[in-house]
């Protein structure tokens, strides 16, 4: 899906919203080369380690390829290239493609271009919490192992992009979990997670308003975020806070069960 084909028609605004994605999601452990920006944290989120393909080289996609592979052997990671409208060379896709690269987790990046947050009641306790005990808590609800809980930790608490994190906690119980990035008045929302008990209540709906109540008051103007393709229950609820579907992504792997 490129941008434009469902409504989005202002690249120049999906454009921002790619390079703050970019900035958003950036760990401590990345580096360019030859115009690919390579990223190697050994968090649960692929967009942190994998090799986003920005810009035009001078070396060839073979010669390029071939030095990622070593950084991610070394690092001790599976290799995977984020595929974009905006990845470069743009026959890199295709180029993969005839390599025998799987093709994995297409997502939407979804748009809200103009930020009217609406007072919501949320139904319970609303509380801020830091870098490091938020990453633990969307850990938990995931069941990602400490490992990844611990870079992602890293990786918030280093960010260049300032992060607010809260929870909606019932009766004492953590319940739903959400942060955002906001960088200028655009503000992306990340790591919308409900515990699995308390799913299909509107916990999800109520944390996705607040946040943007909160980027508003700060001076957000438009929201993005990034949600499975096939996630269609978290697409119906952005739907209805009225996001729209901007462009989207996937990822290549050389390895067909690389995770």
């Amino acid at each position: 899906m490129s941008p434009g084909e469902l409504g989005i028609t202002d690249t120049h605004l999906v454009a921002r919203i790619e390079e703050a994605g970019l900035n958003a999601s950036a760990p401590p452990q990345q580096r360019l080369l030859d115009g690919w920006l390579v990223r190697f944290s050994p968090g649960k989120a692929k967009r942190a380690r994998c090799v986003n393909a920005i810009a035009d080289g001078r070396f060839s996609v073979d010669e390029r390829l071939h030095r990622c592979a070593a950084m991610y052997r070394e690092a001790g990671l599976p290799l995977f290239v984020r595929i974009t409208p905006f990845s470069r060379p743009a026959e890199l896709d295709g180029r993969l493609e005839s390599m025998g690269w799987a093709r994995i987790d297409d997502t939407r990046v979804m748009v809200l271009p103009v930020l009217n947050p609406r007072a919501t009641d949320t139904g319970g306790d609303i509380q801020t919490v830091a870098a490091e005990p938020f990453a633990h808590l969307v850990g938990e609800m995931r069941g990602s192992p400490l490992a990844q809980r611990l870079a992602h930790a890293q990786r918030l608490a280093m960010s260049p992009i300032p992060f607010v994190g809260v929870a909606i906690k019932v009766d004492g119980t953590t319940v739903a979990c959400g942060q955002f990035a906001l960088e200028s008045d655009l503000v992306g929302l990340y790591d919308i997670v409900t515990a699995p008990s308390h799913r299909r209540r509107g916990y999800a709906t109520r944390l996705c308003a607040h946040l943007l109540a909160v980027a508003s008051a700060h001076g957000a103007r438009c929201a993005y975020l990034q949600v499975d393709a096939q996630n269609t229950a978290a697409r119906s609820v952005y739907r209805r806070l009225g996001f729209i579907e901007g462009y989207s992504y996937h990822y290549r792997s050389p390895d067909l069960t690389a995770q």
